[in-house]
């Protein structure tokens, strides 16, 4: 039996941040109903390509990007402006433990779907709503996408090579925070509602989530007054942490205590480095970095990266390769784990899934079902009496 395999949880959001919260759900064991627009459905579904093929080889037109959010659930088409619609989704939350929603601030209340409403025949009814901005606040009544937020909050202000253009995340980053935020925060009233037997209405904002994940660069300003900039792949408050250039590539060096530099220092035939008062402490190397940095550099550009990646494993100094998505794939140690699975697809008889990273030990990993064609629970859904169950 899985955790959530009793919890009905019914999505009414778009493409990443509350599909991301409900996809974790249903890996979890969540019998999930996903609601969409007639004919159109997810805005994701056309985000290609690429776009996954049927056993034929022709296109599905469902796209790779709302393959990786949409595991496990149950596509179920309502037109929500329909008096008809509205009546579907009342009943639907009647029964459910949770709504995930990501309107518009005010915009389901125009259709008497908003917490208040709903509350009223399901008190026990877990409603998280996710927008840009939080449902309060100057700024509660504006869109909110990923790479607007991920400006805003600070982060493309730290992000990129100094000097240059500020650059974005390659991953929509704050979707995806917040889609797990919204993940602990929907467990944690569940957890609570055992008690009071209450439901609540959980208010998320991606800008809340974003500049929450600054971290130790948020706090450095809080603490300390500073303005970080970009530093490439180097690190703000520990050094030396970030890539360096070998004669054929690049390579990650991540030295986190005094130890492990002495360790570097050694390997790289410079002992009396970790001696020198300028590098002797972490506090001196943040202080001396660009020296450091240049030093180190002149003797990696000698040899390969394999060689110096050998070297510093050998010597346990933490390190790593800069992967492609190819090269990730092939990580003996992603293998490993069982991180990829083939699973049966409605168009197509077999396509290939990351599963969910949570590992309970003694345990078989977590299996989903495929993403759902759209439509394909429709009919189930509205003509059955247990359509979460069914």
């Amino acid at each position: 039996m899985k955790p959530l395999q009793n919890v009905r949880v019914l999505d009414l959001s778009r493409v990443l941040a509350g599909p991301w919260a409900s996809q974790t759900m249903a890996d979890l064991g969540a019998s999930v109903i996903k609601i969409e627009q007639p004919v159109k459905g997810d805005d994701t579904r056309s985000w290609g390509p690429p776009y996954l093929k049927d056993e034929q080889g022709n296109l599905s037109y469902e796209s790779a990007y709302f393959l990786s959010a949409n595991r496990g659930k149950k596509s179920v088409c309502v037109d929500l402006k329909s008096d008809d619609g509205q009546d579907h989704i009342r009943r639907l939350a009647s029964q459910a433990d949770v709504l995930i929603e990501n309107f518009k601030v005010g915009q389901l209340e125009s259709y008497g779907l908003d917490y208040t409403s709903l509350s009223k025949e399901n008190p026990r009814l877990i409603y998280c709503s996710i927008t840009g901005f939080g449902q309060t606040g100057p700024k509660a009544s504006l869109p909110g996408y990923d790479f607007m937020i991920q400006g805003m909050s600070g982060l493309m202000s730290v992000t990129g090579e100094e000097g240059r253009e500020p650059q974005k995340v390659g991953v929509a980053v704050t979707d995806v925070m917040t889609g797990l935020y919204s993940t602990i925060a929907i467990l944690s009233a569940l957890h609570e509602r055992r008690s009071t037997d209450q439901g609540k209405h959980i208010d998320m904002a991606l800008f809340d989530v974003a500049v929450a994940g600054m971290a130790n660069q948020a706090s450095n300003y809080l603490v300390g007054g500073l303005v970080p900039g970009p530093l490439g792949n180097a690190h703000p408050n520990i050094v030396p942490y970030q890539s360096f250039k070998a004669s054929d590539g690049h390579f990650i060096l991540a030295v986190g205590n005094d130890e492990q530099f002495t360790r570097l220092c050694e390997l790289i035939g410079h002992p009396e480095m970790s001696n020198d008062i300028r590098f002797q402490k972490n506090s001196d190397r943040v202080e001396n970095k660009r020296e450091l940095s240049k030093i180190l550099s002149g003797v990696f550009v000698a040899k390969e990266k394999q060689y110096w990646l050998d070297q510093f494993r050998l010597h346990n100094v933490p390190c790593g390769p800069i992967n492609s998505m190819d090269e990730v794939f092939k990580d003996e140690q992603l293998l490993s784990r069982d991180m990829i699975r083939k699973i049966p697809h409605s168009n197509n008889r077999e396509m290939l899934s990351l599963l969910n990273p949570i590992t309970f030990v003694g345990e078989e990993k977590l299996q989903p079902s495929a993403p759902p064609s759209l439509g394909q629970h429709t009919e189930q859904v509205m003509n059955s009496k247990n359509p979460w169950d069914d």
